[in-house]
């Protein structure tokens, strides 16, 4: 599991691809957490009407699933690579895997949260605080999660969230927990690792570098 910090939205998907495109039978599974600067992300069934008003800032057409949906500071992003065979995950099971993660983590500060089968997503409510997207190609996952923490949620207002015109999103800070994104990637990381089957359940680290992050700038 690596801490990548804030960085840039687009080399960061580049390199996912690069390192999917790439993976043999030798390549370990990787789980990235991160931050991206301000951007609209546009999965591969998006449609332009659920840009609303976008203003000044920038959107990208990406390859995973999904419509439209917003990064910024203060949102932890979470791509699991994953070799789904050696995981023993299908694609539904990995979806699943990642709410029960996020909600187990939310609990630590008595919030109460829940999936949605037809909406995948962590709900508080009727508001989403988390978004799933997701690529799969050649047996191995990229892209993945969106949880908001302690962000501006303003731009939000400025699309059709996911595509649902009206649906509200809220965030942890707002319902009682941390404003800190390190702090919520540290509770999170070990729910995570359960849920997706790993044995070791190891801290974030920040020291590691990934071999397919090279063209990727941290700030």
């Amino acid at each position: 599991m690596l801490w990548l910090g804030r960085v840039e939205y687009e080399p960061t998907w580049r390199a996912m691809q690069r390192r999917t495109e790439q993976a043999d039978a030798t390549t370990r599974d990787e789980i990235w957490f991160l931050e991206h600067p301000p951007v609209f992300t546009m999965g591969m069934n998006a449609r332009a009407e659920h840009l609303l008003a976008v203003g000044d800032i920038p959107v990208v057409d990406i390859d995973r699933g999904g419509q439209v949906t917003y990064h910024g500071p203060g949102q932890l992003v979470v791509y699991p690579l994953l070799d789904l065979s050696r995981r023993s995950l299908g694609v539904r099971a990995l979806v699943e895997a990642i709410e029960r993660a996020v909600i187990d983590t939310l609990a630590h500060w008595d919030i109460g949260a829940r999936g949605k089968r037809e909406a995948p997503g962590v709900y508080v409510g009727e508001r989403k605080i988390a978004s799933i997207g997701l690529r799969i190609r050649r047996g191995r996952s990229y892209h993945g999660l969106a949880l908001n923490v302690g962000m501006d949620l303003e731009p939000f207002a400025r699309i059709n969230p996911c595509g649902h015109a009206g649906l509200q999103m809220t965030q942890v800070s707002a319902l009682g927990g941390p404003t800190d994104v390190r702090t919520v990637a540290d509770a999170l990381a070990p729910h995570l690792l359960r849920a997706l089957g790993f044995d070791d359940v190891a801290p974030l680290d920040q020291s590691a570098t990934s071999t397919w992050l090279q063209d990727v700038s941290s700030r």
